[in-house]
C-alpha cells in the first residue's frame, strides 16, 4: 500500500492519497484547500483515482475538490446526512473569511458498514458523527490504519461547537467504532500527527471513563 499524507490550506486539513502500487488505482480522501502538492503526487506517481472521499463536509476538507476532480475525473463521494453542512460551504467561507469555493456533484452517498475497494486495498466506512452529522472514518483493516479525520486526535477530540456538533454523539462514535479497534491501529487524524489507539485510549484526557 502507498500512502501520503498532504497538509493542505490555512487550517492545516491533512489529506491522504492511498493506492495500490500494483495496479496504481488510488483514492483521496479530503481534498483540502490549495490542493497543488496532492495533485503534483497523483500526476508524477502516475494514480488512476478511482474516487475522492469526503469524511465530512466542513469546507477545509473539501475546498480542493473541484480542482482535483479536474485533473482526475473521478467521482465524489460522501455521507447523505452531511448535505446541508455542504450546502452551507458559503457560510462556512463566510466565517473563516476564505473565497467559496467551487462546489462538486456527489456521485455516490457513504453508507455505514459499505466497503470501497481500490486495487487489493479494502476500506470500510464507518458511521461516525458528532464533529459533523455524516462524518465518516475509514478503517483498512489488514493495513491496521483507520482515517479518522476531525473525529480523534492526539490527545484530544473533534470540537462539536459548531453548527452540526453533537459532543454525546461524538463520544458515543468513539466508544463504539473507534475504541473497539486493535490498540495497535495507526490513526490518520484530520489535523496534526499521527496516534494510535492504544495511546489514546491510555492517555487522551477526554476519553477518561469512556475507554472500553
Amino acid at each position: 500500500m502507498f500512502h501520503r499524507v498532504f497538509t493542505l490550506g490555512q487550517l492545516q486539513c491533512n489529506a491522504s492519497l492511498l493506492g495500490d502500487e500494483e495496479t496504481r488505482e488510488a483514492l483521496v480522501i479530503d481534498p483540502g484547500e490549495d490542493p497543488r502538492t496532492l495533485i503534483d503526487a497523483i500526476e508524477e506517481g502516475d494514480w488512476r483515482v478511482k474516487e475522492i472521499l469526503f469524511t465530512h463536509a466542513h469546507i477545509d476538507h473539501v475546498a480542493g475538490a473541484a480542482e482535483v476532480q479536474r485533473r482526475t475525473g473521478a467521482p465524489v463521494a460522501m455521507h447523505a446526512a452531511d448535505l446541508g453542512l455542504y450546502d452551507s460551504l458559503p457560510e462556512q467561507a463566510t466565517w473563516i473569511g476564505m473565497p467559496t469555493p467551487e462546489r462538486v456533484e456527489i456521485a455516490h452517498w457513504l453508507e455505514e458498514g459499505e466497503e470501497i475497494e481500490c486495487g487489493s486495498l479494502r476500506l470500510k466506512v464507518l458511521f461516525t458523527p458528532g464533529h459533523a452529522p455524516g462524518h465518516v472514518s475509514f478503517y483498512l483493516a489488514e493495513q491496521g490504519m483507520i482515517l479518522s479525520a476531525d473525529v480523534l486526535f492526539r490527545a484530544s477530540i473533534g470540537r462539536t461547537d459548531l453548527p452540526g456538533g453533537n459532543h454525546p454523539r461524538l463520544i458515543e462514535s468513539i466508544r463504539t467504532k473507534l475504541l473497539t479497534l486493535p490498540d495497535e491501529t495507526r490513526v490518520i487524524a484530520g489535523h496534526g500527527p499521527a496516534t494510535t489507539i492504544g495511546l489514546e485510549r491510555r492517555t487522551n484526557p477526554f476519553l477518561v471513563g469512556v475507554a472500553v
